[in-house]
């Protein structure tokens, strides 16, 4: 946790304030002398924002204060903050790079002659281990053991090397396989609202911040802790002690009014917000919540909304500390005094929440709550929202004929291969869950499952769900129709489903049917939730349920029946869905406070994870024979900027809504693919190649997978595959790392082309890491999405917009054509213009402007050092 000492603020003249709370008296910094009269006008976040440099950024302290304080003028500011904050979250598929990284920092530093224990975390890092297991096996009694076993076996080294690290690097705390999805764990466990720090009478009380490497860290705002997610490069130059350095953000206010009605839960309150925010651009900006309906919601309810922040477009999607926070905690089990400190400290700060107060923001959107309806979101975004019995509708476009009907013997199009209870985004809600396994209780007792060909799957975010699913009597009813417990991680959310089913597959290779995914995720982008879907539909978990049994999503979910009882009478959704009373009753028979600590505690005193054997070196042993752990070349004190005045091949022209997904490579491993191959002339089992995602830590294989998602087009010329691009001076068509090389050996400079939301979806730094191994010296786009662009700078890839007018397709650029960008070092500043001009292959120029993509003065520094890594580096080098 980060703090200053009293002579730093007392040097800076910032006002300080002793709290009593309990038995305990704490500094603090006195947050309503700070800010004055202004303090009930600025949004809550500001007042957060305002305490942390005020007692973190030293002599920087005053000018980034009145930066915060002269915001409210108008509502806008082009002024720069540092934000230091208290810990970092990070999961193991991010952690793993980040961590590949610092291993190889470490060895250049001691190259270089430098002592590599000058690399060490400054703050605590509490990494999660859920993103890698996959649903292998379901509906079993032994799902979950079996697909654990698969899990540690197939991961095995990346554990080793991880648990390498909690002995090389003080700070870091690992959190084996089976303690959750890191922002569940964030939200139960982890999260304290206020920080104490020291002993008495030198102990001090804090807001609890943090940045996660992950775009969901937001989650945690439901709580009133402001998070939000980075890029794993940006964590790591937090982790070495380098703030986030920012502009003052502008704040969107959302008012909500009203209290959702009976039957409407917070999934749909989510997608209709995800729905709203998109119409605006939010790019780098806060979302704050405040109006008298934010009362009517609970923590847990209020947390699947800030989840999806990522989704509609935000930094954050952050909800103040009241009541309902402090119950919360208590419901999870925190103890007393803690609770008690964080009421006391949120009231005496003024960040408590008066759902009265209208502070002063950017813009204003306003929602009833009592208009949202039970709803779905595909099948393509997650921003796409539709009432819930519209997906017939929605489904629609993507089937290029007339729609084969699903029978009871054969799935046809819009049939439901995949119906998941996943993700963060839902399972870490009580509610919700108690609400599915309901409608299974009700579905039981009527003799209704799930046609064979579904593929159905539990994996909650946190080990406490089976106890208190268990004690309410309701896993055995979920298990009943499928909905076994499978693994505590993000499976299908992130696109470890596993195989699909037989009936499923038969069917799109005989019949070409488009099957649709149903889960309870957040992201549901083509090929995301599986390679083979192309459509997929976000929905509650109950809803999941309901259409896990309907079998396809081509009727009225709402109004049309779903099933045949085992008396032959046709039951609808209204027979099976719970009333609100319900939901109450099944709650107060489940929730247990001591549930938490004690599923937590069985969960991290994991035997596998003990027998794991690691190295105990400073220095990490690399095997070059090793297919998981690659030393990656980027992590290098010289660097090299990739800035300048230079003529470039587009290696790549894209279109609109390129996400991470695309770029960097994600699901299990293609058995016929560059990577497949890879891997298979070094020794691995082609018919178990495990995810990409475990394989982060070998840049070899996730360069052979970049742009290879199945929707990737390539608009430099007609029939590129995915994941290739034509060599203009042969006419031949080569996977896109091979034509890299090439181009590297004609010391041939490349760039990216792109529409608008490059970058849109997960923070993973790979799609940046991709481009910059080859060779990309800039991204000229339409629009960026925020983390993704500060990923890119990370590597030291200039993001440039083009002008609105200037699109790929406007650009029609062609094989031969060369783009020519002046951006020398020396002119590089936030924001600036920089010089463009395309080249065309008949000797023709267009001249034309675009804008650099850079927000602070701290960007400019790591693209003149050519990215974060060798910053970092450079600095530990220098130190005394």
């Amino acid at each position: 946790m980060a703090s200053a000492s009293d002579s730093v603020l007392e040097t800076a003249a910032i006002p300080l304030a002793t709290l009593v709370s309990g038995h305990t008296r704490y500094r603090t910094v006195d947050l309503p002398a700070v800010a004055g009269a202004a303090l009930p006008r600025l949004p809550h976040i500001h007042r957060l924002l305002l305490e942390n440099v005020a007692r973190t950024a030293g002599d920087e302290a005053p000018a980034a204060m009145a930066a915060i304080l002269d915001w409210q003028a108008s509502g806008r500011s082009e002024e720069e903050i540092p934000f230091l904050p208290g810990r970092v979250l990070m999961h193991d598929t991010t952690c793993g790079p980040a961590l590949v990284d610092i291993a190889a920092m470490r060895s250049a530093l001691a190259e270089a002659g430098g002592d590599p224990d000058r690399l060490h975390p400054v703050l605590p890092v509490d990494v999660s281990t859920d993103h890698s297991i996959a649903v292998d096996v379901f509906g079993r009694p032994d799902a979950l053991q079996a697909n654990m076993e698969r899990e540690l076996r197939r991961n095995g080294e990346r554990y080793r090397f991880v648990k390498w690290a909690t002995h090389a690097l003080r700070g870091l705390t690992v959190h084996p396989p089976g303690t959750g999805i890191m922002h569940t764990l964030n939200l139960e466990r982890l999260a304290t609202v206020v920080a104490r720090s020291g002993e008495a009478p030198d102990a001090w009380a804090v807001p609890d911040t943090l940045i996660g490497t992950d775009s969901h860290t937001p989650m945690i705002n439901g709580l009133g802790v402001l998070a939000w997610g980075v890029g794993g490069l940006e964590a790591e130059s937090v982790i070495f002690g380098m703030p986030v350095m920012m502009r003052v953000p502008d704040v969107v206010g959302v008012r909500l009014t009203g209290a959702l009605r009976p039957g409407v839960l917070a999934t749909d309150l989510a997608l209709t917000v995800t729905e709203r925010l998109r119409r605006i651009d939010l790019a780098d900006r806060f979302v704050e919540f405040f109006g008298p309906g934010v009362s009517t919601l609970s923590a847990g309810e209020r947390a699947v909304v800030a989840n999806m922040a990522p989704e509609f477009g935000a930094n954050t999607g952050y909800f103040p500390i009241d009541a309902q926070t402090l119950r919360y905690l208590d419901q999870t089990g925190r103890p007393s005094e803690q609770i008690r400190l964080v009421e006391d400290y949120a009231r005496a700060q003024g960040l408590w929440f008066d759902p009265h107060a209208t502070p002063r923001y950017t813009d204003v959107v306003e929602l009833d709550l009592s208009t949202v309806e039970v709803s779905v979101a595909g099948p393509r975004r997650p921003q796409d929202r539709h009432p819930a019995g519209a997906t017939r509708q929605a489904l629609a476009p993507l089937v290029p004929r007339e729609a084969r009907p699903t029978t009871d013997k054969r799935p046809g199009d819009g049939a439901v291969a995949i119906a998941a209870i996943t993700s963060c985004t839902n399972t870490s809600e009580p509610r919700l869950l108690v609400a599915a396994g309901l409608v299974a209780r009700k579905a039981r007792r009527l003799g209704l499952k799930p046609p064979a060909w579904v593929k159905t799957s539990l994996a909650p975010g946190s080990p406490t769900t089976e106890l208190y699913l268990r004690r309410a009597g309701l896993l055995e009813d979920l298990e009943a129709l499928g909905f076994g417990i499978v693994g505590y991680g993000c499976t299908t959310c992130i696109g470890n489903s596993g195989a699909l089913t037989a009936g499923i597959e038969t069917a799109m290779a005989e019949d070409g049917i488009v099957p649709a995914a149903v889960l309870s995720g957040n992201r549901n982008f083509p090929g995301r939730v599986h390679p083979q879907l192309e459509a997929g539909f976000l929905a509650s978990p109950p809803l999941v349920v309901c259409f896990a049994l309907a079998g396809d999503v081509q009727r009225d979910i709402l109004r049309d029946p779903l099933a045949t009882a085992k008396d032959g009478r046709a039951v609808r959704l209204a027979d099976l869905w719970p009333s609100g009373a319900e939901i109450d009753a099944a709650l107060a028979a489940a929730l247990d406070a001591g549930d938490y600590d004690t599923a937590y505690r069985g969960a991290e005193a994991s035997e596998a994870w003990e027998r794991l054997e690691a190295p105990r070196s400073p220095l990490f042993p690399w095997d070059e024979a090793s297919t998981y752990i690659r030393r990656p070349p980027f992590a290098d004190i010289k660097g090299g900027t990739r800035l300048g005045a230079y003529r470039a091949l587009p290696l790549l022209v894209l279109g609109d809504d390129i996400t991470t997904d695309h770029i960097s490579p994600a699901g299990q491993v293609p058995r016929q693919s560059e990577a497949a191959e890879y891997l298979v002339e070094r020794g691995e089992n082609r018919n178990d190649l495990n995810v990409f995602a475990s394989r982060r830590g070998n840049w070899e294989v996730m360069v052979r997978g970049l742009f290879t998602n199945k929707s990737v087009k390539n608009l430099l010329a007609p029939g590129i595959p995915p994941g290739s691009t034509i060599q203009p001076m042969s006419g031949e068509i080569l996977p896109v790392w091979r034509a890299a090389r090439q181009y590297a050996a004609l010391r041939r400079s490349v760039v990216i082309v792109a529409g608008e939301r490059y970058g849109m979806g997960s923070s993973r730094d790979w799609a940046a890491k991709g481009p910059a191994l080859l060779g990309v010296r800039a991204v000229l786009a339409l629009g960026f999405e925020r983390i993704h662009r500060s990923n890119l700078i990370g590597m030291g890839i200039l993001p440039l917009r083009l002008p609105p007018h200037l699109g790929p397709q406007d650009l029609a650029l062609a094989p031969g054509d060369m783009i020519e960008v002046d951006a020398a070092a020396a002119n590089i500043r936030p924001r600036a213009q920089v010089d463009v001009a395309i080249i065309r292959g008949d000797g023709s120029r267009q001249d034309f402007k675009a804008a650099a993509a850079i927000e602070t003065s701290l960007e400019v520094s790591i693209l003149k050092a050519g990215g974060i890594l060798p910053l970092i580096l450079q600095r530990a080098l220098d130190r005394p």
